[in-house]
């Protein structure tokens, strides 16, 4: 493992770290119950009256890593709240629960203990299933969704399909890569762009430091996971208005699955592709997925 003053990520680390700050954010921990502590992002003045915003990163490494274009951009028109998501970054638990239903209750005892009243929520990945869950658990105090790149719908089938595209066994060789092949199986599934002669020294840099924390407890994460599970997707339509956020070319969750999604969740559903990328357009196309956010959270069309 390379010392912190010669490891990239190290270095990008401390950088994003800094961009967090310049937004107006600052780190903070707070005990939500007698089991679970949550590290989130938030606002450090909340003196002007400016709608919240919600962050919820997908399985991968902390928030702090998914969302720097987005709290640059959203920052001056929202509180925005990063939490990271039990077992990443700060944040953990002694309790036994692993699934997105608990993640979700726990974002809700965060936003409670915050006093937040009313907000908006942008999950991508499995980011998306909390994010679907908390808006289906606390119903009115969630204005509107964006579900990203997120197969909230997923069935058995499209688990087996997802493996078969991986060429993997388990889903933990995928979406917790332990060597530098995995790390680029990873990207070539989730990049529109592929990265091509990146040395072996450098990805198993990223590895050691994004992925390594809380690893045993991260496979547990992936096993409590609920959708993927039954042959039948078992969601319900949602209350509020939902954008669904899809990449044109995603390999984790086909677009075929973002057109379902937008069938079942509700009529208030709306679909936005964004072309030319896979499955993190926030990081590959962040201008583009950041303005149709932007408006749909305003309520303007074009």
């Amino acid at each position: 493992m390379l010392p912190s003053f010669l490891s990239i990520a190290s270095l990008y680390g401390a950088f994003l770290r800094r961009s967090f700050v310049a937004a107006g954010l600052s780190p903070q921990t707070i005990r939500v119950d007698d089991e679970t502590t949550v590290h989130f992002w938030g606002p450090k003045n909340q003196t002007t009256q400016k709608p919240f915003l919600v962050l919820i990163h997908g399985f991968g490494p902390m928030a702090l890593w998914q969302w720097r274009q987005q709290v640059k951009f959203f920052s001056p028109h929202f509180h925005v709240c990063v939490p990271d998501l039990i077992f990443f970054g700060g944040s953990t638990t002694t309790s036994a629960e692993r699934s997105e239903v608990f993640q979700a209750e726990t974002v809700a005892k965060l936003l409670d203990k915050l006093r937040v009243k009313r907000f908006h929520v942008l999950g991508t990945s499995y980011g998306g299933f909390v994010a679907y869950h908390l808006a289906r658990m606390v119903g009115e105090k969630v204005q509107k969704v964006v579900i990203a790149s997120s197969g909230v719908n997923m069935r058995k089938s499209d688990h087996v399909a997802l493996l078969k595209r991986a060429k993997v066994d388990k889903i933990e060789d995928l979406m917790l890569p332990s060597t530098p092949h995995q790390l680029r199986n990873l990207m070539a599934l989730s990049l529109f762009r592929r990265l091509h002669m990146v040395p072996d020294f450098f990805l198993n840099d990223f590895v050691n430091k994004l992925y390594s924390e809380n690893r045993k407890e991260k496979m547990e994460l992936l096993k409590g996971v609920t959708v993927g599970k039954d042959d039948a997707s078992n969601i319900i339509p949602l209350q509020q208005e939902v954008l669904i956020l899809w990449g044109e070319h995603d390999q984790i969750f086909p677009v075929d699955m973002a057109t379902e999604l937008q069938g079942v969740i509700g009529k208030k559903a709306r679909l936005e592709l964004i072309t030319e990328a896979s499955h993190v357009p926030q990081i590959e196309k962040p201008a583009e997925f950041n303005n149709v956010v932007l408006k749909f959270l305003r309520g303007t069309s074009s």
